[in-house]
């Protein structure tokens, strides 16, 4: 019996500063998160760009 409050106790506790513990490497994640899917658009559109480019580069070469 002993034991087995002891070891619900333990769960709360782990749990309940587990989550405390996350709060603010959320905010940081978040941050990140964020930076990376701004670099992610920003590298998307120079390939966009540099596709838009090869495309236009052989239709100026006339045809054979």
């Amino acid at each position: 019996m002993i034991r087995t409050i002891a070891a619900v106790l333990a769960a709360f506790a782990l749990v309940s500063f587990g989550a405390l513990a996350e709060d603010k490497p959320a905010a940081a994640d978040a941050k990140a998160t964020e930076k990376k899917a701004e670099k992610k658009a920003t590298k998307a559109e120079k390939k966009a760009e540099k596709k838009a480019d090869k495309a236009e580069a052989p239709a100026a070469t006339p045809a054979k």
